[in-house]
Order: C-alpha cells, then structure tokens, then sequence
C-alpha cells in the first residue's frame, strides 16, 4: 500500500481545514499567526551578486484590522455558543472593534478547527507575541479546557533589544496544549551550557568529567535498603539506600539485591569514598549525548542571525534547532504535523527530516513557491514526488481565475513557475520590472539578470519595445515576457531583432522571448544558461533524513 502524499495548500486555512482535513487525523499542530496589525510581512531575497545581504520585496499586509469580514467572524463564532462564544464576547466588551479583537475573532474559528482535527493523544504549540499571549491563552483555554495547558514556553529569540521607557523586549511566548491526558510526550535533551559544567560537574578523571551523587534517600526502611553495607548503616542517618541504575547495566540488574548493586558501582570505580569516613557518594559522569531535560524557558537556541546558513530571508522565519526540538517532544516518527501558517515552511522542512508526514498552508502563493524550492534545495528534486500542491493552478483557466481574483497572486505564481523572485516594488510601481531571475555562466562570481513582465492578457508590440528598454537600463542580459495570448508574428518579429545574448561558452540565447502561460504549463522554462549556479534566491541548506529515532530512552543514574 502506497503511503499517503504529504501536503502543501494554498489558500485561507480555515477554508483549507474545513474542506480537506479530517476528524482527528493529525498528531502534532505548530502555527506562527502574523499579528501586529497592519505590518507589512515581506520576503527577503539574495541579492543578485550572490552575495547574502538581501532585497526586501512586497510579500503580502497583515489582515488582521477590524471589518466587515472580522465582524461576521466574531457573529458567527458567538451564534455557536458555548466557552469560545464567551470568551469573545467577554473580549468584546473592552477592546470592541479594535485591531486586537479582529485578530481574536479570526484566530477563534481556526483554533477550533485545529481542535477538531487534533488526535486525542494530539498537541498544539501557538507562537505568539508577548502583546497578544495573554487573550490568546485564554481563548486557548476557552478552545482546550484550561486544564490542557501544559506550558508558557518563553524562547529568548534576540540577545539585546534597545527600547525606551521599558524593559528590552527579547522573547516570544509559546502555548503549549494537548487535547487530553494521553497525549504524546518524548524527553528531549538540551545540551549543558559551559557555565552548567564548570558548577556541577567539577571532577574529572580518566571516565570524564563527573558530579558526585547521593546513594540514599530520605526515610528509614526495613528491606534490603535499610541494611548496613561495608560498616555503612544508613539508618543511623535516617536514610536507606537508594541505589541508581547505571546505563551500562544489563537486564540481570534487576535479581541483584541493593547490597549486590552496591558491590557492582564499587568495582566499576563508580563509587567515592569519604575520606573521613560516613556515606559514600556516587560518580555521575556527564553524558555529552544527554544534557539536560528541556525547560520551558529556551535560551540556548539563537535566533537566525543574517549570516545563518538557514535563513532565507524570511522575517518571521524560525530557527529549525526550534521546531526540531518541539516535534521532537510531542510526536514520533511517521505521526502528521500540520502548520498553517507555514510561511518559508521550517516546520515542513523539519517534519520530513525527522521522518514525519506533513500538512502545510499558506495563503500567498509566493510562500508556496518559496517553500517548493526550499524542499527541492534541501532534500534533491524527487522530494517532488513525496507531496501535493493543492490550490495552485493546473490548468489555463485557473490560472485565469486567479488572474481575474488577485493580480499580484496570479504575478507570484506565475514567476514561481519559472524560478524567479518577484521584484522589489509598490504596487502600480513596477517601472516594467514584475520579477528577476539571477545566473552565473562563468566564474567570476558576478551575476548576470533576466527581467520578467507578466502580463495578464498579451503582450503589444509597443511593450516588446519598452522591454528592450529596460533591458538596456537595468543592464539585464535576457528579458521575458510571461502572458496568456500567443504571440503574433510582429511581436515575434520584434523580438527577434533584440538579438541573442551569448554566454561565455559560446552558447546563444534569445535576448527577448515570450513564454504563454499554457508553455508554462506544459513545462517549458526560459531559455538561458543552466551549467551553472542559479543565484535568484538563497539556497537553503542540503538536509537529510534523520536516522530511525529510539524513543526507548536508556535509564541515567538516578532515574
């Protein structure tokens, strides 16, 4: 039997969950909703001499503002009745049509749709701004039961923030919920910081560095426990024996009497005797595989810096040492995870790592375009064959629907099919320029351009000369008209006349061509050199599967 396909879908999410995800199905939600309203959320690109300084483009505004849409949001959700409807109503009351109460009003609906696909041994881990934590638990509780809140993960996600009349904000708040009892819980480790080793783990010889550990616990018994060993009686203490298991002991541990276990620590030299006589301690050597039991403030995994290998130049983007070790935690491999507001689709790139299935949704076609060449990038061209884009267009006329729906959608989609980035831009701005396609065909590391018009029509003979206009002015050596209607003989003639571009291994190529949208469908790409790097967007990291994870964790001392 065929393993299911993961998924990518474009569109609004709530749509997305209510048509296409089933009843119980997923194991493991991790969403990063935008928040600040009206911010502009832009995706940021390498800059055409390759170089990791970026360009920011127009991705797409916050639409998180009171309206119409949020008012009927909000209604709809209240006529439902039960804890979510008083919970929006109780926020009404004091924020009223504010910014703040759209995005509830809008956030009330998905989490309660994330509920419902949610497996009973499922979780959901909310990103979220410290300036919206405190509503969104809430509704949180309101959707899940307070009694499922497990944790407030805080995640230190910048060192120092300058801001005047308050405390530098550095964090963002996680909340983290199961939907029952029985949800999935693996211990995850992070490593011991320097400072950790230095205070506890002070003792060193030829085993390692170790810290010294106690071999009783509180309370007298009258068992094996409460027994003298080697003229050590630790009732007089008040105590019993409380031996730890070592992780290097064998099943045949378990028939040995404390007395025994004792014998066996001694003559593994894992035990310290006291120099002036009492209770002898026990060597815990650092596991440099373990660490520590995960907390829920995280200060050990940095931000994306600028420089990162990861970073794609997305802002919201998240370091993927993050989701790792939430996936990690909260389920196992082959369990689903879904995100829904994927973005530059870390936790997608994570989840199939981590040999887990995944569900991703984004509502710009730019973010789709962006995380299939992430993947492509990441784990080779035939993870293609691992995942299913729904909601792009398949054929002329979706495409023409998306035209006709949103232009700058249609723009996005239209120059992801072909590899390119859209250009830096306002709206009714684009000085001819829709997008930009960078190569390299030799090996002087400068880069060489393609400029992109897309055209949701035909394309004119005046605009043939226009682009050879921009062409010149942008010092672009290819030009390409992306459009619906075929061309005429007088565009193709005027367009043979812009010449050829000749790379430096003598190859030629048209300097002005004009791909229709059907081309594009059927596989066609631009004509330009491919021997060498593509240098349009930044290349994410090559990733590879993780080995079969064993989630049957061997004992440490003490445990």
């Amino acid at each position: 039997m065929t393993a299911e396909k993961n998924k990518l879908y474009y569109g609004d999410n709530l749509d997305v969950l209510q048509r296409y995800v089933k009843d119980e199905s997923v194991d493991l939600v991790y969403l990063d909703p935008p928040f600040n309203s009206r911010q502009d959320y832009n995706v940021l690109f390498a800059e055409k001499d390759g170089s990791q300084s970026s360009s920011q483009i127009h991705a797409f505004e916050d639409t998180w503002e009171w309206n119409i849409e949020s008012q009927r949001a909000l209604q709809e959700v209240i006529e439902q009745g039960g804890d979510v409807a008083d919970a929006l109503r109780a926020f009404y009351t004091f924020l009223h049509g504010s910014d703040m109460m759209a995005y509830l009003a809008m956030m009330a609906p998905r989490l309660v749709e994330l509920r419902r696909v949610l497996k009973e041994t499922g979780s959901i881990y909310l990103h979220c701004d410290p300036a919206a934590g405190h509503y969104l638990k809430i509704l949180m509780d309101a959707v899940f039961g307070p009694q499922f809140f497990k944790n407030e993960v805080i995640w230190k996600r910048t060192s120092a923030h300058n801001s005047a009349k308050r405390w530098g904000p550095v964090h963002d708040l996680i909340l983290f919920y199961s939907k029952s009892e029985s949800s999935t819980w693996n211990r995850v480790y992070q490593g011991y910081t320097a400072e950790y080793l230095e205070r506890f783990y002070r003792h060193e010889d030829e085993g390692g560095r170790y810290t010294l550990g106690d071999l009783t616990g509180a309370g007298k018994r009258q068992g094996e426990s409460g027994l003298p060993w080697r003229g050590v009686d630790p009732t007089k203490a008040g105590r019993h024996w409380a031996v730890p298991r070592p992780r290097q002991a064998g099943l045949s541990w378990d028939e040995l009497s404390v007395q025994q276990r004792l014998d066996q620590l001694d003559l593994a030299g894992l035990i310290v005797w006291p120099s002036k006589g009492g209770i002898p301690r026990f060597k815990r050597y650092h596991d440099v595989d373990r660490g520590v039991v995960v907390q829920d403030v995280i200060t050990d995994i940095d931000p994306l810096s600028p420089h990162a290998k990861e970073r794609l130049g997305y802002p919201t983007q998240k370091p993927e040492a993050l989701l790792e070790r939430i996936i990690k935690a909260s389920s196992n491999e082959g369990d689903l995870v879904l995100d829904p507001f994927c973005g530059c689709g870390t936790t997608v790139q994570v989840a199939q790592r981590l040999n887990r299935r995944w569900i991703g949704i984004d509502i710009t076609h730019l973010a789709i375009g962006l995380i299939k060449k992430r993947l492509s990038d990441a784990f080779g061209p035939e993870i293609k064959s691992t995942y299913d884009v729904i909601g792009e267009p398949t054929d002329l006329a979706g495409a023409g629907q998306l035209a006709a729906e949103n232009k700058y959608q249609f723009q996005w989609w239209a120059l992801g099919q072909v590899g390119a980035r859209p250009a830096e831009q306002k709206k009714g701005a684009d000085r001819g320029i829709d997008g930009r396609l960078y190569f390299h065909d030799d090996d002087s590391g400068q880069s060489k351009q393609i400029i992109f018009s897309v055209k949701a029509g035909g394309v004119t003979v005046p605009q043939v000369r226009d682009l050879v206009g921009v062409l010149t002015r942008e010092k672009a050596e290819i030009g390409v008209f992306l459009c619906f209607e075929e061309p005429t003989k007088p565009m193709l003639r005027e367009a043979a006349e812009a010449g050829l571009y000749k790379s430096t291994d003598g190859t030629t190529y048209p300097k002005l061509q004009i791909l229709t949208i059907q081309q594009i469908l059927d596989g066609k790409q631009p004509e330009y050199p491919l021997h060498r790097r593509d240098a349009t967007f930044k290349k994410a990291p090559r990733s590879r599967p993780a080995a079969a994870e064993n989630l049957t964790l061997p004992l440490q001392p003490g445990e």
